[in-house]
């Protein structure tokens, strides 16, 4: 994970490293789509409190599986998706699901934080969770979920930052 402040905000790079859940996979093929959250956290340190939330920047993720054409979707959006459609996403179409997964995994330059939340004189800790999302799983695959560790696929890392002076 890499955190960089600029003029422009504060932007995180991150390699994730999974594998999706068999039985993800398996609802994947029957045409299911799966939701994932990418959530990155920043706090600033308080030697005397509680560490002060900052800001929570939510990234939403739909995958799908076309099998007529037999293609891979993934749209990426940073609004939840809703039942009665997607709404404004960036949309990517591929041929193999190793190639999606790679793309899933792959965070480049994400702005998680305006300049103006940043203060110069202050350390932060920020910490990047990924997950499925079982709640957006149709019902009947939410119930059989509950508690099952085939559908487990959740992460997190976490890193001090602090912005160094400019020479």
């Amino acid at each position: 994970m890499r955190l960089d402040h600029t003029d422009e905000g504060l932007f995180l790079s991150a390699a994730l490293r999974f594998d999706l859940p068999s039985l993800a996979e398996d609802a994947l093929q029957k045409g299911i789509p799966m939701y994932f959250i990418t959530e990155a956290d920043v706090q600033r340190e308080r030697w005397y409190w509680y560490d002060q939330h900052v800001v929570t920047t939510v990234r939403y993720m739909r995958l799908s599986f076309q099998p007529l054409t037999r293609r891979w979707r993934l749209n990426v959006s940073s609004a939840p998706f809703e039942g009665s459609g997607l709404g404004v996403v960036l949309g990517q179409n591929f041929d193999e699901l190793a190639d999606v997964l790679a793309a899933m995994q792959r965070i480049a330059r994400w702005k998680i934080a305006e300049p103006e939340a940043i203060d110069l004189q202050a350390r932060y800790n920020v910490q990047l969770r990924f997950r499925l999302d079982l709640s957006q799983l149709p019902r009947p695959l939410q119930i059989g979920a509950m508690g099952r560790s085939g559908w487990n696929l959740s992460m997190a890392r976490s890193q001090r930052f602090a912005v160094e002076p400019q020479r």
